[in-house]
């Protein structure tokens, strides 16, 4: 899969978006070592803080599937003019599932014209995550 798929993937799974207090559809779509690609979009709820984002769907999805480990790649997308890129929260929840396998994942941030590529590490420099703990 290039990463082109990949972004169409996530926009594919942005236009499923239940996102109707905010109006702002994003949809993620996770590419791993082996091949296959898992999606999520986001959630929200009357009670704003209930909401789920894209990311961290895609993200319980895998896991719920048993996909735990071999992140190579995310990308985002959702509406506006500039690239969006993984909330505070969602690259937390990435990184957990990044450091089961100890991968740096390209974040492709994308905006309708431009696609800016980032390591998790550089949007999540000094993270805390499982190895934290011992």
């Amino acid at each position: 899969m290039t990463d082109d798929d990949l972004i169409a993937a996530a926009r594919d799974a942005a236009a499923k978006s239940y996102s109707p207090y905010s109006g702002f559809p994003v949809g993620a779509a996770l590419r791993f070592a082996d091949g296959s690609v898992v999606t999520g979009t986001n959630i929200e709820n009357a009670s704003y803080g209930l909401a789920l984002c894209a990311e961290t769907v895609a993200v319980s999805k895998a896991m719920a599937d048993g996909v735990r480990g071999g992140l190579v790649a995310v990308a985002v997308t959702g509406p506006g003019d500039e690239p969006i890129t993984p909330c505070g929260r969602c690259r937390q929840v990435l990184n957990e599932l990044a450091q089961l396998s100890g991968t740096d994942p390209d974040i492709l941030c994308v905006g309708p014209h431009e696609v800016r590529r980032l390591r998790l590490s550089e949007l999540l420099p000094h993270a805390f995550g499982p190895a934290s703990l011992t």
